[in-house]
């Protein structure tokens, strides 16, 4: 199996996203060709044959020009498969490429079974298996579904171009407008999931959250209910976050949430199941009843 993966470069700089590509086609154990927008002063660490087209040139978003400069490459590689990340730029251009490949695509994809994509659906709630009939697939990847692979050595680079100049200008980027709490400058988060039981026990989950000095997250399930804006919500689709000290509290660990908080230095998760997702990232698991715990927990924080 070959597979063709889609690096990604944003404002002047290479993702780090693509070692989780790389993460993916170790899973497979496939063959890998590589294609970015980029600069040669940001190239991956790669030691595979790497298609470098000139941001510069063609701009970092220009689904049009990028979508043909991709099905070059696959006419020339002919992979099984093309791997975006399940980003913004995933989402625009993979169903672009599928289409022009008459292809089938799978988005979101978080685990492979006997060579099947399973994706979440019902809201994360539950999963498929997708088995394609297609001869080649394209697929986006969850962020966080995937263990990094950081490879070795240069890549050996072929440059790649395409003549015209697309429908779409790139004007640049935007920061989005800044609202509530900024949860990446925390040092300490303690955050509540479905487990908490209602939405009268968030009080709870921040009093403990200031006990420690730090503030309280939530879970997408529990932003969904209405239990916490917005703003606090940890995961691929809220914050990412990266304190010395992150509180799971009835977090079963779904790979959405766990993309968010992964760079967390140290993790402690409070959950009745221990066989719990979240289980398998936890510096220190505590199979207890939140309910009983976090309330004794910040007891003996504020005493100290």
């Amino acid at each position: 199996m070959k597979i063709l993966l889609i690096a990604e470069y944003r404002d002047g700089q290479l993702l780090s996203g693509y070692s989780e590509l790389l993460g993916f086609a170790e899973n497979m154990g496939a063959e890998t060709a590589m294609f970015v927008v980029g600069s040669d002063a940001a190239l991956p660490a790669y030691g595979g044959k790497l298609y470098l087209a000139d941001a510069a040139a063609c701009g970092e978003f220009n689904p049009d020009l990028h979508k043909q400069m991709i099905l070059d490459v696959v006419a020339k590689e002919q992979p099984d498969m093309v791997a975006f990340s399940h980003s913004s730029y995933g989402w625009d251009l993979a169903p672009r490429v599928a289409y022009g490949m008459k292809a089938a695509q799978v988005s979101e994809v978080v685990e492979v079974k006997d060579g099947a994509m399973v994706v979440p659906v019902c809201n994360s709630k539950l999963r498929r298996t997708v088995t394609c009939k297609t001869a080649q697939t394209v697929v986006t990847l969850q962020a966080g579904a995937f263990t990094p692979v950081e490879a070795d050595g240069s890549p050996a680079v072929e440059k790649v171009a395409v003549d015209g100049q697309g429908r779409v200008v790139f004007e640049g980027y935007e920061e989005a407008e800044a609202g509530g709490v900024d949860l990446s400058k925390a040092e300490v988060i303690v955050s509540a999931g479905r487990g908490i039981g209602k939405a009268d026990n968030v009080e709870m989950i921040a009093a403990l959250a200031k006990a420690l000095g730090g503030e309280y997250g939530a879970s997408r399930p529990v932003v969904d209910s209405e239990w916490v804006e917005h703003n606090r919500q940890v995961g691929t689709t809220g914050q990412t976050v990266a304190p010395k000290l992150y509180l799971a509290c009835g977090i079963s660990g779904a790979i959405q949430h766990l993309a968010g908080m992964k760079k967390s230095e140290f993790v402690v998760a409070v959950n009745t199941d221990k066989d719990a997702p979240i289980s398998e990232v936890a510096d220190v698991l505590v199979v207890a009843d939140l309910l009983q715990f976090v309330p004794a927990l910040t007891e003996k924080v504020e005493a100290l």
